[in-house]
């Protein structure tokens, strides 16, 4: 039977033996870390020792004259800067309602969702907490999990990484479906139906390597036996995808919820082609160790309401 160490570990941890950690880690060097956290040399050593002591494994390796963190101490690192992101924005929560506010809330959302989903929560949340303060970061899954890790952000609107592990509660919102785009005068554009050696005649847009969006494009090219086109851009950015598109002959992918606002507005036509593999379903991501906020909750309440 396994026994639970867990109170006896958080009664001889220390929060200034986590920012040590945190300190070695960006600075490099333990003297550069001590006087950052305003210590002595020889206080910071004894602090180490407690930590490693504490922890049952050594830390760090000593290379050169730095220090280079071991297999036991990347994996610390990784779940206190977690706690050290969940202090940031419980400081940051108690600071906005000193000043009056209702409080910080700090969203990741990729772009399928942008155009509904995330809209008419944002249009709700406001009208329930008028003061609340909302900051909204787009981009891709991968990115914006490491900003949910980190703690920059409360909450995303997303998709759980492979190998995520029981680290997340993921909720499901939507399917999202995928469109080939070019421009409105493309020799593509207007055609009934397009093949896959068709599109190869064209430079492409894709989104950056780790991301959904890219591999199933990455996917698609594997199950035709063909390498990637050459020439590559790669962007995040869909309003820079779509300008590129306007003024040139290439071929993008992009979600399909904005590709056809695009293209009713006349800014775009989308290529009759489908996709051989699908994107998992997006949906809320929190992270199981760091409780919601009273605002993210809400948000949160509000986004799968309407399901």
């Amino acid at each position: 039977m396994t026994v639970d160490t867990t109170p006896q570990l958080l009664n001889r941890l220390r929060m200034r033996q986590v920012a040590l950690l945190l300190a070695i880690d960006e600075r490099g060097t333990l003297r550069a870390a001590a006087s950052h956290l305003g210590l002595s040399q020889p206080a910071a050593t004894k602090m180490l020792h407690e930590l490693e002591l504490t922890l049952g494994q050594p830390l760090f390796d000593r290379v050169g004259r730095g220090l280079k963190a071991t297999g036991a101490g990347d994996i610390a690192l990784a779940y206190f800067r977690g706690v050290r992101g969940t202090m940031e924005s419980l400081n940051r929560e108690l600071q906005e309602l000193r000043r009056g506010g209702s409080g910080r809330l700090r969203v990741g959302s990729i772009m399928a969702a942008s155009p509904a989903d995330l809209t008419e929560a944002l249009i709700h949340i406001k009208a329930q907490f008028p003061l609340l303060a909302v900051k909204i970061d787009v981009g891709t899954s991968d990115r914006l999990m490491e900003g949910l890790d980190e703690g920059s952000l409360d909450l995303v609107i997303g998709r759980v990484p492979a190998q995520s592990g029981d680290d997340y509660t993921f909720r499901p919102l939507a399917e999202e479906a995928l469109s080939v785009i070019v421009a409105v005068d493309h020799p593509l554009a207007g055609k009934r139906s397009v093949d896959f050696a068709a599109l190869q005649a064209y430079h492409w847009i894709l989104q950056p390597h780790g991301s959904p969006m890219r591999e199933v494009v990455e996917q698609e090219f594997r199950s035709r036996h063909t390498p990637l086109p050459r020439g590559l851009i790669e962007t995040a950015s869909i309003l820079t995808t779509t300008n590129l598109i306007a003024r040139t002959d290439m071929v993008a992918i992009i979600p399909q919820a904005v590709a056809s606002r695009y293209e009713k507005h006349g800014l775009l036509s989308i290529v009759p082609y489908r996709l051989r593999a699908e994107l998992a379903s997006y949906g809320t991501i929190v992270r199981r160790d760091r409780p919601a906020g009273l605002a993210a909750s809400r948000f949160l309440e509000i986004l799968h309401s309407a399901r």
